[in-house]
């Protein structure tokens, strides 16, 4: 078939008035076309890309027809269309149908952090950095700063150094842009786990009889246990006392609750005047809302999730979801219409391109329109 006898089957298409043998003919041309192509997609991909082809060359609404082609056809006209970029025809002396390329994917983050040392110098960190000692802190360099092979930072202590001095600590910040995530070992061997748009600071040895540090944003602790020196976080008006642990610390400064969650030994929440201790399965919220501590069973699992690269959800509202995914894919998101009742379960992986994740929340009947950086939310 020449051009010409294309586009007019692509306008019958536009009206719904293909008759069996026209769809048969422009399904075999797509098919010859894609075996010529060399491009392949992905299952994700292919949906995406199927849903973007029926927006751009919509069916007539009074039309009782379903689709032009079957799956398969779909997905090698798709393939056509995106090894080309833009894919048009040409009619002499007719305005050409032009649709135009697909719109560009939103990556997911990944492993990324800035680390602030005492004197005010800043390093760039990411989990191919490829070093081994990176810094040395101390008035004697007893503190050595090194990146292990997977870009966790480690803090090691020169056993030699003379630690019997009573010289102020040294502290330093671990931060992440937004889209990054980083580990840190502490000196006294508490794994942390940062999440997006958060930082903590920190001293680079704990001189003191207290482990004190302190949280923006949200981060997992895996405590090194001291029963003589108690590990503290401070995050706003909330501190948390272990002597060891594993917890999650959700304290973002642009949201009013900060959430609490233990996975294993004990904690003591201190809020203003109040203090309650948790048990393994619990969250505490606090905020300046609440006259008290709330305590609560939460799925722990859910409020992991990040730190084992997972989007999972347990009854969320989608407000909440929609700023996990502003902070992970550096989007901004706008809402046309009232979406308060909107509850989700489940999740996906973090890895997956922004298209893919709103894939999975469209599956509770929301609508999204993705418009460069910024995503419009539709009830």
């Amino acid at each position: 078939m020449n051009e010409t006898e294309i586009l007019a089957l692509l306008k019958k298409y536009q009206k719904g008035t293909l008759s069996n043998e026209e769809s048969d003919k422009l399904d075999a041309w797509y098919l010859n076309k894609a075996s010529r192509s060399n491009l392949q997609l992905s299952e994700y991909e292919l949906e995406d890309s199927y849903n973007y082809l029926q927006s751009n060359l919509p069916l007539e609404k009074d039309k009782k027809v379903i689709s032009l082609w079957p799956r398969i056809a779909v997905a090698a006209s798709i393939a056509v269309l995106l090894g080309s970029g833009i894919f048009y025809f040409t009619k002499p002396k007719q305005q050409n149908i032009e649709v135009a390329a697909k719109p560009q994917e939103i990556a997911p983050g990944g492993t990324r952090g800035i680390l602030t040392l005492s004197n005010g110098k800043q390093i760039v960190l990411s989990a191919i950095s490829g070093k081994d000692t990176i810094a040395k802190e101390g008035d004697d360099q007893e503190v050595t700063i090194k990146m292990g092979a997977n870009g966790v930072i480690t803090y090691v202590i020169n056993p030699n150094a003379d630690n019997s001095k009573n010289d102020p600590d040294s502290f330093n910040t671990l931060s992440t842009p937004t889209g990054g995530q980083y580990n840190i070992v502490l000196a006294d061997g508490t794994k942390v786990y940062l999440n997006t748009v958060s930082s903590i600071k920190y001293p680079t040895q704990f001189n003191g009889d207290q482990r004190i540090v302190e949280l923006e944003g949200e981060a997992y602790f895996e405590v090194a246990k001291n029963k003589n020196k108690p590990f503290i976080v401070k995050s706003g008006s909330q501190s948390i006392e272990v002597l060891g642990t594993h917890f999650n610390v959700h304290a973002y400064t642009n949201e009013s609750v900060v959430k609490t969650t233990l996975l294993e030994g004990s904690v003591a929440v201190s809020y203003k005047n109040q203090k309650s201790i948790l048990k393994p399965g619990q969250q505490s919220s606090i905020s300046d809302n609440f006259s008290k501590i709330k305590i609560k069973e939460v799925d722990t699992e859910a409020a992991v999730a990040w730190k084992n690269g997972r989007f999972k959800f347990d009854n969320a509202d989608l407000k909440t979801v929609m700023k996990q995914l502003e902070r992970w894919y550096g989007i901004k998101v706008e809402y046309r219409g009232d979406v308060s009742d909107v509850r989700f379960n489940g999740g996906t992986f973090m890895n997956k391109n922004l298209s893919e994740v709103l894939k999975v929340l469209e599956l509770s009947n929301i609508k999204f329109k993705v418009e460069g950086k910024t995503i419009i939310v539709y009830p």
